[in-house]
């Protein structure tokens, strides 16, 4: 055997050596310094407060400044305090309200996915700006409309002889009235995510079931609806999610000194409320790590169940 029959075997069995000098440096180091502005950005906007606002859950605060650590003491009187638990009872009222607009988003958007349905861009159009538009003017707009008074809602209740109720001074009616405003203006993002979703369905689908004789209606159930359930959970997910958050759209629209308030304040109005007026940081810290927490729990209930009724596509 000759001497370059001797060097091939064990130029073959060498590793190849990486260029550029070591592998962490070039495969490891370029792509965290490219991500690395998002991840500042993620632990000094998030993960930051986060930590900070934990800590001070644990802590009272002074009239005049300053803390002092009280342990537990702020989890204590939130778990004793009546209010925490009507607003959490107000935030589900709202969360469940809202939640109907999917099933209607899903009807919404199957009928404008039409073929040959004329405007069907302004339709879509017109059903989202409610949900980009400042919640603020969204709440002056139905604060016109659910004025005790002179509202056009009570003017058409009174051509037929229903009493006039004053639908957001009202205890009872208040939320109900919020919620309804809340899945209005939530309708427009949940009909664009789910037309997303319809447009990934093969319409080959639709046409193997009416060969069948499936009736358009027999098609939305068997086709539609199971391949557009991964969308589904995701639009509820996002929902309730947005929806534990509730604060803009019932302060502009409620007010802080109407005296339906007490008896319809979400739980991030609760968290205003001590923090902001009551001057109780510490307290208020320990709401905003529950409806943390809360907000956790929820969503991974959620995932937990989605196993059970959304298809594997």
């Amino acid at each position: 055997m000759t001497e370059l029959d001797r060097a091939v075997p064990r130029a073959a069995g060498r590793p190849a050596r990486r260029r550029g000098g070591s592998g962490v440096l070039s495969d490891g180091w370029w792509p965290i310094l490219f991500v690395a502005p998002l991840l500042i950005g993620v632990a000094v906007f998030y993960l930051w407060p986060i930590l900070q606002t934990f800590w001070f859950s644990f802590t009272t605060f002074g009239v005049f400044g300053g803390q002092t650590f009280s342990g537990v003491a702020n989890y204590v009187a939130l778990v004793q305090d009546p209010e925490f638990y009507s607003s959490l009872i107000n935030t589900l009222i709202y969360t469940a309200i809202v939640l109907l607009g999917v099933p209607l988003a899903v009807w919404l958007a199957a009928l404008l996915n039409t073929p040959g349905l004329r405007f069907a861009s302004f339709y879509r159009v017109l059903f989202f700006l409610p949900y980009v538009a400042m919640p603020t003017a969204v709440a002056l707009v139905w604060r016109l409309i659910y004025n005790g008074d002179y509202g056009i809602l009570n003017w058409v209740l009174s051509l037929v002889g229903i009493p006039r109720p004053y639908w957001i001074s009202t205890p009872g009616f208040a939320i109900v009235a919020v919620s309804i405003v809340g899945l209005w203006s939530s309708l427009g993002f949940s009909m664009i995510v789910l037309a997303a979703g319809l447009k990934a369905i093969p319409p080959e689908l639709y046409e193997a079931a009416e060969l069948d004789g499936a009736s358009p209606g027999r098609r939305f159930r068997a086709v539609t609806v199971p391949l557009l359930t991964p969308t589904i959970f995701f639009v509820t997910v996002v929902t309730v999610i947005s929806s534990f958050q509730l604060f803009d759209l019932l302060y502009a629209l409620m007010g802080p000194r109407n005296p339906a308030m007490p008896s319809s304040m979400s739980l991030v109005f609760y968290f205003f409320q001590a923090g902001f007026v009551d001057n109780q940081q510490g307290f208020a810290a320990a709401i905003a790590i529950a409806i943390f927490v809360l907000i956790g729990l929820v969503t991974l209930v959620q995932f937990r169940l989605q196993r059970r009724w959304v298809a594997d596509v």
